[in-house]
């Protein structure tokens, strides 16, 4: 494994290699086909360069475990608005996660359908390209005008156009009170109900999920700010939901805590062999992919963002009873593609799956020809000699 201490030193490293290089953080989300080349460690390059708590920015290097910039912030009572998931859990990987990672894989948990992605609060990057040229975009202000948006480009981009070295974000301050509520259904018509209703009233929720449970679904809709105003929203919007069932509410700290980190790393699927991550409108999802493969499987199903993303979990036997892993996981890509079913279109990818599976399909929803090819171009701009993680979007 190559180790680079620093940029400089990244960026000598890929201007002499022919490639092609496996690019990790810590290790810990191995999504994508599998890569075949020299893994290159981004791990080395770690430590918070600033934080500015008045100012609501932090700037760190690429290999800063998450753990120490959270602990640094909630020190100063603040946090990632975002959320980031720990994929330690779901996929059984071992390492520490890195921030470079959480940017590079745009890791966003349940706060990101109330407050926004990784990427939304991006304030700018370092990385070397594929030339092993070092580049900057953004800055470590909020307001910054810099020409092209680099900076979104590189989030989300799973280190194929180029190693990221340093990164700065905007941050905010931990809320006062946290309170949560739960509601007890029949069905997935019934959560996603409570689930508009609590997103289209005024009461302020920053999550929205479905657990599965033994015969009912569990919804959890959290409520953060002042102690007073959570009260408030608390109990109108309890009666709000009564009618769809009895609502308890979760008001001890740790408790909210620990069920939502549940949420945010997808506890309930850590038992499953194959699992995938599907985007769409909170309706689409479940009518036109969700409704019709639990008709045909048994598969296992969270929703977060009020419905707009679920979580599907299977075993290898029951993926196996149904045509197997592969006839699956083309079935949803399908079921996704479909504008009949899904009509706004959306994504579903393999995040959880066995070697030979994931290089044998296309574990990112497929593109159109026209946004593959422009996909395509931008890597060869980043990357001409195609030695950044070959293969492991396409």
């Amino acid at each position: 494994m190559m180790t680079p201490q620093n940029e400089a030193e990244l960026a000598d490293l890929v201007a002499a290699a022919a490639g092609p290089f496996r690019i990790v953080g810590g290790g810990t989300r191995p999504v994508g086909r599998p890569v075949e080349g020299d893994t290159l460690s981004a791990a080395k390059m770690s430590g918070i360069v600033d934080y500015e708590p008045g100012a609501l920015t932090l700037v760190a290097r690429a290999g800063t475990p998450v753990e120490e910039i959270e602990a640094a912030l909630a020190a100063e009572g603040q946090r990632l608005p975002f959320e980031p998931m720990d994929h330690r859990g779901l996929l059984g990987t071992s390492g520490i996660p890195t921030i470079g990672g959480v940017v590079a894989a745009n890791v966003s948990g349940p706060r990101r359908m109330a407050v926004g992605a990784a990427r939304d609060f991006l304030l700018g990057v370092r990385f070397v390209d594929g030339m092993g040229r070092r580049l900057k975009n953004g800055g470590r202000v909020m307001k910054n005008v810099t020409g092209y948006d680099l900076v979104k480009l590189a989030a989300g981009s799973y280190g194929t156009l180029g190693v990221l070295t340093e990164v700065s974000f905007k941050v905010l301050p931990v809320p006062e009170t946290i309170a949560t509520l739960e509601l007890s259904v029949a069905d997935g018509a019934v959560a996603q109900v409570a689930m508009t209703r609590a997103l289209t009233s005024p009461f302020e929720v920053s999550g929205a999920a479905v657990l599965p449970g033994e015969a009912r679904l569990r919804v959890i809709l959290r409520l953060e700010g002042f102690a007073g105003s959570v009260a408030y929203r608390a109990e109108q919007l309890s009666a709000l939901l009564a009618d769809l069932g009895t609502v308890s509410r979760i008001e001890d700290a740790a408790a909210n805590a620990a069920l939502w980190q549940g949420v945010r790393d997808v506890v309930a699927l850590s038992g499953c062999d194959l699992v995938w991550r599907v985007s769409a409108t909170a309706r689409d999802l479940r009518a036109g992919v969700l409704e019709p493969l639990q008709a045909k499987t048994n598969s296992l199903v969270q929703l977060d963002w009020a419905g707009a993303l679920g979580w599907i979990g299977m075993t290898a036997a029951q993926a196996e009873a149904t045509g197997g892993a592969k006839a699956v996981h083309e079935r949803i890509q399908q079921m996704v593609a479909d504008r009949a079913a899904v009509p706004g279109g959306g994504h579903a990818t393999l995040i959880k799956g066995p070697d030979d599976l994931r290089a044998d399909v296309s574990v990112f929803q497929p593109e159109a020809p026209a946004v593959a090819a422009l996909a395509q171009g931008v890597r060869a701009k980043f990357d001409p000699k195609g030695i950044f993680n070959p293969g492991l979007m396409g």
